[in-house]
């Protein structure tokens, strides 16, 4: 209540400055959000550590503090994590059922609003799911608490809707670049997937926002995810082709992981557990997994690290890609809370050492560095899952500070992108779908003729009719008019039944008018058979009728039927579902 009334009283106090929400203020906001994004960030990071010093008794990666654990810890840690985040992720849901839970809705169809004790509360059990262990992210909640913190901000300044959306995308895109360390990559991560345009009053203010973000982690002695290469090579017209059949591998690749996520969620859902027990059974199975292999806990940084520094045996590398791809779809599945952002890139740079060790395998001699492969690999990957394969380019170039590996990751990364389009519609994030569903239903809409739905005019009257003869026909077709043409089938009209009342309530002499002499050209926009759905439908906004008349083009054109309101309907709501029915994504 305090919070509620402090906020109110900000805003009728700064009511009266206009200028607080105008494009030059909204930088400084960006500034702000920016730093409210790095202190979640680091305060989220901190606590990671506070909860393994008072559980574990150590702080650290988590693989390497899970690795240091008994076996028996490593079984039960997962489990009891699982079921004490599943308790606080049931508490969350009782709050604030008007507001969205997920920064990306609330910013990409929302207003802005977040709700605060609900977004902490799921944070808080990502942090318990990271921190015993969960294979999955602890970047999505770090990217949550940002856009929260920077939602809270907005309240305080009489923020329109618009401005507020742009606020908390300026808060996501700090939390990205707080989390990763790439402030480029997190700004075009929110332009291109959350907000969907790259209009430079909107990426401006993300790109601000991000820098402030990582000039104040690293200012805090925060943590970047950085990973160090050995010497890039110079890349030939040679390298194109196996760059280009890693892109497809990816393309083809990332979709079905995301699926075989998806698959782990409705199986668990299936149990119908409560959350404390799907946690839990997901956290005890992943626990098994971890008594043999610790390295797949938490979001993998160790292993991609060791994968680009370092040479694996291609038996270890195919066992630790299975092992993660189990582990994090348990954790996935059962419904924990963070990221697959982070196991993306995880597969990706498994996948694409794989790739490398068998074209080298093949081809001895011929096989670029492994380390090359994994990068661009992780790159590949996160365009293909994420639809955005221009912040992937920037995302794994930031992260490795290596502007020689932006080339294979430009040929790898749009082919992943188009192929994993044409394999599956299927993505990380359900905005992205969204949009595209919007925008593929908007070119069905052009593209689609309303020739089809052209019906036969019955209600037709020639000019020379009598109105008398109108009238009854008016009596006989309770309609609220008729068309009119003339003896050649030439549309000149229509006769509105309110007229017709109109001259008999007014005692007009109808003995020797005809209908042409009462015809009404702009009462209704007749339609052509060339047009599109999307046109016809802009005109049966505007029109309270369930019909218009179809006619021909030209100085003399003829009626040749009607389309119906509800047939246009029908067509725009089959082309809907058909595009709907394909869909799916990992929500995250």
């Amino acid at each position: 209540m305090l919070f509620r009334e402090l906020v109110s009283a900000s805003r009728q106090r700064l009511q009266g400055y206009s200028w607080l929400s105008q494009q030059p203020a909204m930088l400084v906001w960006a500034t702000v959000a920016g730093v409210l994004g790095a202190l979640a960030t680091f305060l989220f990071y901190q606590g990671i550590h506070f909860f393994q010093l008072i559980f574990l008794g150590q702080a650290g990666e988590i693989d390497d503090v899970v690795s240091t654990l008994p076996w028996w810890a490593r079984l039960i840690l997962p489990a009891l994590g699982g079921v004490a985040a599943g308790y606080v992720l049931r508490a969350s849901s009782r709050f604030s059922a008007d507001k969205p839970s997920d920064y990306m809705e609330s910013v990409a169809i929302g207003d802005g609003q977040l709700s605060i004790r609900q977004g902490l509360l799921r944070s808080l059990s990502s942090l318990i799911s990271v921190a015993s262990g969960g294979s999955i992210g602890r970047e999505g909640a770090m990217v949550h608490l940002g856009a929260l913190g920077a939602s809270v901000l907005g309240r305080f300044a009489p923020f329109n809707r618009s401005r507020l959306r742009l606020i908390v995308a300026c808060g996501a895109a700090a939390g990205v670049a707080a989390a990763y360390g790439a402030p480029i990559a997190g700004a075009l991560f929110v332009a291109e997937i959350v907000l969907g345009t790259m209009a430079i009053h909107t990426v401006g203010p993300l790109l601000l926002a991000a820098a402030v973000s990582s000039f104040t982690v690293k200012a805090l002695g925060g943590h970047l995810v950085s990973y160090t290469l050995p010497a890039v090579p110079t890349f030939g017209i040679d390298a194109m082709a196996p760059m280009l059949i890693l892109g497809i591998v990816a393309g083809f690749g990332a979709p079905y992981f995301l699926k075989f996520l998806d698959l782990f969620r409705s199986a668990f859902k299936k149990t119908g557990w409560s959350e404390p027990w799907r946690l839990g059974l997901g956290g005890l199975l992943l626990g098994v997994i971890l008594v043999f292999m610790p390295l797949v806990a938490g979001n993998g940084y160790n292993v991609v690290a060791s994968l680009l520094g370092t040479s694996w045996p291609w038996h270890a590398v195919l066992l630790v890609l299975l092992m993660k791809l189990l582990a994090t779809a348990l954790t996935v599945g059962s419904g924990a809370v963070g990221g697959v952002f982070t196991p993306t890139l995880f597969m990706g740079a498994v996948v694409g050492t794989l790739f490398g060790q068998t074209l080298e395998w093949l081809f001895p001699g011929f096989a670029l560095p492994m380390f090359v492969y994994a990068a661009v690999g992780m790159g590949a990957f996160l365009a293909a899952g994420t639809g955005a394969p221009l912040m992937a380019i920037l995302m794994v170039f930031e992260m490795t500070h290596s502007y020689a590996l932006v080339l294979p990751l430009m040929v790898a990364c749009v082919l992943a992108y188009f192929v994993a389009r044409a394999v599956a519609e299927v993505a990380m994030y359900e905005v992205t779908l969204v949009r595209e569903r919007d925008t593929n239903l908007r070119n069905r809409l052009r593209d689609t003729l309303i020739g089809d739905l052209i019906k036969p005019a019955v209600t037709v009257v020639a000019t020379a009719t009598p109105v008398k003869v109108v009238l009854q026909r008016f009596s006989e077709y309770p309609v609220r008019y008729w068309y009119v043409v003339d003896e050649d089938s030439i549309f000149q009209g229509v006769i509105a039944q309110q007229d017709v009342t109109g001259l008999l309530l007014g005692q007009g002499d109808i003995e020797d008018k005809t209908a042409g002499d009462i015809l009404r050209l702009d009462f209704v926009k007749p339609l052509h058979p060339d047009m599109s759905l999307d046109a016809a439908q802009d005109i049966f906004v505007n029109f309270t009728g369930e019909r218009i008349p179809v006619v021909s083009h030209g100085e003399t054109p003829k009626l040749l039927g009607v389309v119906y309101k509800s047939d246009l309907l029908e067509k725009y709501f089959a082309l809907k579902k058909s595009l709907d029915s394909g869909g799916d994504s990992v929500h995250i």
